[in-house]
């Protein structure tokens, strides 16, 4: 389906943009007119997604760098806001994942999770505090499913998430008299994605997995990357403080089933 919004000369910076979902939301946003900053780890896969950008028509620019590393995400929002002049739109949507039972599961793994997405985030958004400190800024952090539903296997991204989920309430308490929103995205199950082939690594669970939505269907990324504009247009320009999850009913109906089932099926 598509939906139709416009930012033209806006500024866009997604960290973990460099591929899925987080990069979706990028082709979204350029498509749009915004010109879309990205940051991963890869400066391959940097390369190739501020080629894939400018592609589309945005002042494009890559940064290399972990949101684990504070000094490093300071000295990439610093450069793009001066040599842009600001930071209109920011995505927190670095994360990592694998499925582990708790019983299996490393200190030093659970840890590493938590570093990523919830760390990580707060990196990221007490970095870009001082370039977002206008009305009208938008903050979006991509959360999951597991922020508010127990699964098997997922007892680290589970914390993280949820951890995540209540930065966004807090900062949106905090940050609304500046005029700046805060929101989160929780996808549901997306087609095409790292997630979902790790979750579901067999053509039975992908299945299920089909099945347990009331959609019936997998999301597509733009699902993603049309919430996401959203929540970033005048048409949002209410809405703060919220973890919407765009699922198509999974979080409601079969989530925890599914999952259940996943974990049975891969012991």
């Amino acid at each position: 389906m598509s939906v139709t919004f416009s930012f033209p000369g806006k500024h866009v910076f997604i960290f973990g943009g460099t591929s899925g979902i987080n990069l979706g939301i990028g082709r979204c946003f350029a498509t749009a007119g915004a010109n879309v900053a990205v940051a991963s780890r890869s400066q391959e896969k940097v390369d190739a997604a501020v080629a894939e950008l400018s592609d589309l028509g945005s002042e494009s620019r890559g940064y290399a760098l972990d949101v684990r590393d504070v000094d490093a995400v300071k000295a990439a929002l610093k450069e793009y806001a001066s040599e842009t002049g600001g930071i209109d739109i920011l995505i927190s949507g670095a994360a990592g994942n694998f499925p582990a039972f708790a019983k299996d599961l490393s200190p030093n793994g659970f840890k590493a999770v938590v570093d990523i997405d919830l760390m990580g985030t707060f990196h990221v958004l007490h970095s870009a505090f001082e370039y977002l400190n206008k009305p009208g800024a938008t903050v979006i952090n991509i959360s999951a499913p597991q922020a508010f539903l127990a699964m098997p296997m997922q007892s680290h991204v589970c914390a993280a998430k949820a951890g995540v989920d209540m930065l966004t309430r807090t900062l949106a308490l905090e940050w609304g008299h500046l005029g700046i929103r805060v929101n989160s995205i929780a996808p549901g199950p997306i087609a095409n994605t790292e997630g979902m082939r790790r979750l579901a690594p067999t053509e039975k669970i992908m299945e299920l997995t089909k099945r347990s939505v009331p959609l019936q269907r997998l999301g597509e990324v733009g699902d993603i990357g049309n919430a996401a504009m959203f929540l970033a247009s005048d048409a949002g320009a209410y809405v703060s403080g919220v973890v919407l999850p765009v699922d198509g009913g999974w979080s409601v109906a079969g989530a925890s089933a599914a999952a259940l089932a996943m974990a049975q099926n891969q012991r």
